[in-house]
């Protein structure tokens, strides 16, 4: 949140050491996502995903950065996604965690998809709760990759998800 958005149509770009990138870009993922439906043709790699991924655009799910290998996004926990004990459902921690690796893993020009995913609850989140979810590559090699995201409500992790990739040949 309030860092600046980064040029994703490059893939001379790389993952940055710091987890708080500083390039500025003329376009975010997020504003990509609102544009015209012709531009989304335009798109590559996350921003054209994003552009397209109904179910986390449905839950507010933002974007609030992301380049080759990175991603942040963000969250506000609803009503609709707490469970029977007033807690956030699980499910809705895996499917923002998994936006952000999803993010984190289409670099432009590529469609990666998850051939995997595991997820580790350490805290319970409510009603209202602000999250904001932070990925990085761990490895890639050739197709498959792997990737941490780590899921915060402020200064607290509340949950840590390593997802595996697969990044699909060329549609024929």
């Amino acid at each position: 949140m309030g860092q600046p958005a980064h040029d994703t149509t490059t893939a001379e770009s790389q993952t940055p050491n710091d987890p708080t990138p500083t390039e500025a870009a003329p376009e975010s993922p997020t504003e990509a996502a609102t544009t015209a439906p012709e531009s989304s043709s335009e798109l590559t790699g996350a921003a054209a995903m994003f552009a397209n991924d109904r179910a986390s655009q449905h839950l507010g799910i933002t974007v609030d950065d992301h380049g080759p290998g990175w991603a942040q996004c963000s969250m506000t926990v609803t009503e609709i996604m707490t469970n029977g004990h007033d807690i956030t459902h699980g499910g809705y921690i895996f499917l923002f965690a998994d936006t952000t690796f999803a993010m984190a893993c289409n670099y432009p020009g590529s469609i990666t998809v998850a051939s995997g995913g595991d997820i580790d609850f350490l805290k319970p989140t409510h009603l209202g709760d602000e999250l904001v979810a932070r990925g990085h590559e761990v490895i890639k090699q050739g197709r498959s990759g792997i990737y941490d995201v780590t899921v915060t409500r402020g200064d607290e992790i509340i949950a840590t998800y390593r997802g595996r990739s697969r990044t699909l040949s060329a549609r024929k």
